[in-house]
């Protein structure tokens, strides 16, 4: 068999979808897997979608989650769009010579006609097929123009289009990888448009022939070309081509089963990376959404993906894409990060926050990753962050809730309050360890333990019953502020 060759072919319309980092991520799978390789072609030829900028984003977001293309649309190390490989140009706008030619053929063949119908008449035909209960499609009105009315028509200089001239009655079959034998008869179609007035191929035309001539193997896409897969195929029998095998992978969806929709929250790439989401743990969910491993692996790294990734296991039906799932994934990749990324990282929603100010940020950075080791244990996204530091901020103690005033008022408080500023002047250095020693000391001289020891200080300490590991917490503190806190809680929280 031939080398194995798949593409990624996107149109820069904005933000990168979900369901297109599957794609993408499932044709990279699949070409690594058979030692082939993955190409990134722009499909830019509706030019009226065009979104400035919208290449490079894509191409950040695809770098970012570590899908990297063998050939195609690539940032140079400038950031800037280049292209390599020996099949361009891999952008569609640059290839309309290329277009142009086998739009010819088809029109020297037979196969492909100029339609002159104004927008206007097809509107008219159409609602004229709905109101009879019809499927609204083309009627074929300028099928059979002779060549001499074609002629005049384009000398006049009439707006045109061309069409695919589809014979009636005609099966057109195909064996999709996921979905199996698919057939569709040509009375059901429309003669679709090929070239659109501006001049550019639609998608259907661009699509087949920059297959073709870049040697795509397998075409690995979204469900909703399903329908137009036989207008493809029958493409490739006019031009006398063999057609790749075609892979349909189901859409992802949201939690009432509904195609995923910016309307209902976060869908883009750049919306899960805002929030601090890892890209490895973005990737490594996505995989399983509409794929389910031979094993019952739920935590993949991409070297295992490449390796465990197959076409046969990915599902008919559409996987919904459930966030407390992304998010027990993303947990485990924050538990295993380094320290000193997740700092970098958390810095700006710290900034944002007010927690730190941005002319600070150097000085209070060492600050940052104490808290971040502490805290990376019960986030499942770095922005999370800002919801658990408010403890190691100011002087004051603020209650959480009436429990902790009840703690407060039992008879061991003011005894251990005493203790613990007494100690606490005595240690030079307050780290998780003095810290530690600290407690064991009025464990031992005071017989406190247990709860009403780890609680009580933890009350006076951060004002919540419950938190990251006591020692730690008064590291990240200092001396200075935990005596401050205690001496706060002894003026204003306990019983004179």
């Amino acid at each position: 068999m031939s080398e194995v060759r798949v593409r990624f072919a996107p149109s820069p319309t904005g933000f990168v979808h979900i369901g297109s980092l599957r794609t993408a991520l499932y044709n990279y799978l699949f070409a690594k897997k058979s030692g082939g390789k993955y190409i990134l072609r722009v499909e830019d030829t509706d030019q009226s979608r065009f979104v400035e900028g919208a290449i490079e984003n894509m191409l950040q977001a695809m770098e970012w989650a570590g899908i990297k293309n063998d050939e195609g649309v690539m940032l140079d190390k400038d950031g800037k769009v280049s292209q390599i490989g020996e099949n361009g140009p891999y952008i569609q706008s640059e290839r309309l010579d290329i277009y142009k030619e086998y739009i010819q053929k088809l029109l020297d063949e037979g196969k492909a006609y100029y339609c002159f119908c104004t927008k206007e008449r097809l509107d008219k035909v159409r609602d004229e097929q709905k109101e009879k209960g019809e499927t609204p499609r083309y009627d074929g009105h300028c099928r059979n123009l002779s060549k001499e009315e074609v002629q005049a028509k384009l000398e006049s200089g009439e707006p045109y289009v061309i069409r695919l001239k589809l014979p009636e009655n005609y099966v057109i079959k195909f064996t999709d990888a996921v979905r199996g034998e698919t057939e569709f008869n040509t009375n059901d179609l429309d003669d679709q448009v090929l070239i659109k007035t501006d001049g550019f191929p639609t998608y259907h035309f661009a699509v087949v022939v920059d297959d073709h001539l870049m040697n795509i193997t397998h075409v690995i896409r979204g469900e909703e070309w399903v329908s137009s897969t036989p207008k493809h195929v029958y493409l490739y029998e006019a031009f006398g081509w063999e057609a790749p095998v075609f892979v349909h992978l189901p859409n992802i969806l949201n939690s009432e089963k509904k195609k995923l929709s910016k309307r209902q929250g976060d869908v883009a790439v750049e919306d899960f990376r805002k929030k601090g989401y890892l890209p490895e743990g973005l990737v490594n969910y996505v995989a399983l959404v509409g794929w389910s491993p031979e094993e019952n692996q739920e935590i993949f790294s991409m070297k295992e993906l490449e390796e465990s990734f197959s076409i046969e296991r990915v599902s008919k039906s559409g996987g919904v894409f459930d966030t407390e799932k992304l998010n027990w994934i993303n947990a485990h990749y924050m538990k295993e990060a380094d320290d000193e990324l997740l700092s970098k990282l958390a810095m700006p929603y710290m900034i944002e926050e007010g927690f730190i100010k941005e002319s600070e940020q150097d000085e209070k950075f060492d600050f940052l990753k104490k808290m971040v080791a502490i805290l990376k244990e019960k986030i499942s996204y770095v922005k999370e962050i800002t919801d658990h530091v408010s403890i190691f901020f100011g002087e004051d103690v603020k209650l959480e809730n009436d429990d902790c005033r009840e703690f407060l008022e039992l008879e061991h408080i003011p005894t251990l309050h005493q203790a613990l500023i007494e100690k606490l002047e005595q240690t030079e250095d307050l780290n998780a360890e003095n810290g530690q020693a600290v407690l064991k000391s009025i464990q031992k001289e005071y017989k406190i333990k247990g709860k009403n020891l780890y609680m009580g200080s933890r009350i006076m300490l951060t004002g919540q019953m419950h938190g990251p590991d006591l020692p730690l917490v008064m590291e990240v503190l200092g001396k200075e502020i935990c005596i401050k806190r205690l001496q706060f809680v002894g003026e204003n929280l306990l019983k004179k």
